[in-house]
Parts: C-alpha cells; structure tokens; sequence
C-alpha cells in the first residue's frame, strides 16, 4: 500500500506522526553515524544512487534524511510505512521540514562522529541542527566518483561494526518499533535469523516469529507470544477455551488499551499464552465491543 505525501500537511499524518515517535527510540550502532539522502524508489537500498553508497558504506552505520518521516536508520528501511511513501524528492525543505527532522536528528546521533554525504536542503539541516560534521561531497552531488571517494577515505578512520552485532541491532530495532522500548527484550543476544527474504527468527531453538520482508514486522508464533507476555505487551484476556482461528469480541475479559489494529497480540488464559494473532480492533474496542472479529489468530495451542 502506497502512501502518499504530496502536501506539507503529510508531516501529521497518523502514520508519519508514529514513526517520528518512535524513531525517538531509536540508537546508533558503531563509533561513527553515516548521514544520506533519500531516494525515489523503495525501500531505498533498490535505488542507483543507494546501491553506491552502500558499496562505500558496508559495516557502518547509516541513517537516511527523508520528509516528512524525519530520518529513516538503515536497518530500518524495509518496515512500512517507510518502504512505500511516495514523495517528489525536490532536495527543497521548509521551515518546518527541517525543524522535524534537524531536532530528530540531532538526538539520533546524540555524541557519535557523524558523516555527511549530502547537498542541497539536506546539507542544509545538518548544519543548522548538527555540530562537528564532515562533508563529503563534491559540488552538490553526493553520487559523483569524487564523493564517494571522499566518503571511503573518512571512514577509514573508523573500525567497522560486526555482521553479527549489526544484525542484532536490526531485529532490536524493529522491535522496538513494532513492540515499543521494551520490545529490544523480545530479541536476545543469542537470536539468530535463516532465511534470504523472509527470515525466521530463532532464540533457543524455538522459533519465535517470522520476519515479513513486504512489511517489515514480526508475525509472531507462540513462543514469541510467550516472551511478549512476560514483557507484558500486546496483552488480551479470555475467559474461554480458544478451539478456531478468529477470536470475537465476547468473551474477551481485558485488552491492552494501547492496541491498535493489525497490531500483533498475545491471547492468555488463566496466565497460559493460548494464541497470538493479529489485531482487527483497538483494544478499547475490543473490551467494548459486544459483537464483531476482535483478533484473526495465525497460532494457537491444540
């Protein structure tokens, strides 16, 4: 699904307001944070000028400055709704523009050595809002042989972060998006990742929730709803044996009020994780409702 951002107005829009909120959660990994422009296509790694950077950039940390999302961190560009906006990339910001993001920013990067590959009104927001930044390109072209050479050379001065540690970062960070700050728990040290496209994600050999590439989310399974229980997230008591794959709203004791839909949730009975599914109604309107499909359950105990 598309969403279009064709007005400065986007900068509110539910979805938009959500992720600038969470990416207040967000932190870099590395002695050194890389700053690059947006693209057209999505997710960004699929465009040209994104696929040179990346080839300077590998083992680093990276974060995209796009409006009216703010910034977008690199392990974070397949999770929607950063994957799908359409904007005109015009390199022109308003006042307001750089306001949202320059202040999202700044406390991304916090203390960290900062890297910018960037011109025009991107440039621009980097100096009013950040100290200490090395420019790297070259005539206003962040794409141009010249920039990426100097972009090469001022990262040697860095040691390069681990395949394993930068891994771990992802699937935190989308945690933490998904789940909340509590969410870096749902991912332990010894978390590991199989698949090329979609990933199954592993912690003590139970797997604990698929990683959907299309949307960028976990799809739990029941172990992982287990360990969102004991974070006590995404919560929704039953008074019921639970015997199909759709959950109606009588029955439903108590739902956790910061549920909304599509959300993944975690369905208990008598302190027994009994199924985890995804979210058709807010949690208010679930403990409300007295009729209607509250959850569409992917797995249950049989």
């Amino acid at each position: 699904m598309k969403v279009i951002c064709s007005s400065e107005e986007s900068l509110y829009r539910p979805e938009v307001y959500r992720w600038r909120e969470r990416m207040e959660l967000m932190n870099p990994i590395g002695e050194v944070v890389v700053i690059l422009p947006c693209s057209m296509k999505k997710p960004y790694s699929n465009s040209k000028s994104h696929q040179k950077f990346r080839r300077a950039t590998k083992g680093y940390q990276e974060v995209i400055l796009t409006s009216p999302f703010g910034i977008c961190p690199r392990e974070m560009e397949n999770t929607f709704p950063i994957n799908s906006y359409d904007v005109t990339v015009s390199g022109d910001w308003s006042f307001e523009e750089k306001k949202l993001a320059g202040e999202l920013l700044k406390d991304y990067v916090k203390d960290k050595n900062v890297i910018a590959n960037v011109s025009g009104g991107y440039e621009e927001v980097c100096i009013e809002y950040l100290d200490d930044v090395i420019y790297t390109a070259k005539e206003g072209r962040p794409t141009s042989n010249d920039s990426i050479y100097n972009l090469r050379t001022e990262l040697k001065n860095y040691k390069k972060v681990k395949g394993r540690d930068r891994l771990i970062n992802e699937l935190r960070s989308i945690a933490i998006y998904q789940f909340g700050v509590d969410g870096k728990n749902f991912i332990s040290d010894n978390t590991i990742a199989k698949g090329m496209y979609h990933r199954r994600i592993f912690t003590e050999s139970k797997q604990i929730a698929l990683l959907n590439k299309d949307t960028g989310f976990y799809s739990l399974r029941l172990p992982g709803g287990e360990l969102l229980y004991d974070l006590g997230i995404n919560i929704i008591e039953i008074d019921f044996e639970l015997k199909t794959n759709t959950l109606f709203s009588p029955g439903i004791e108590k739902a956790d009020n910061n549920i909304i839909p599509n959300d993944e949730v975690v369905i208990v009975r008598d302190d027994e994780v009994v199924g985890v599914g995804k979210a058709v109604l807010t949690g208010k309107e679930m403990e409300k409702s007295g009729n209607g499909v509250a959850v569409k359950v992917k797995d249950r105990k049989k």
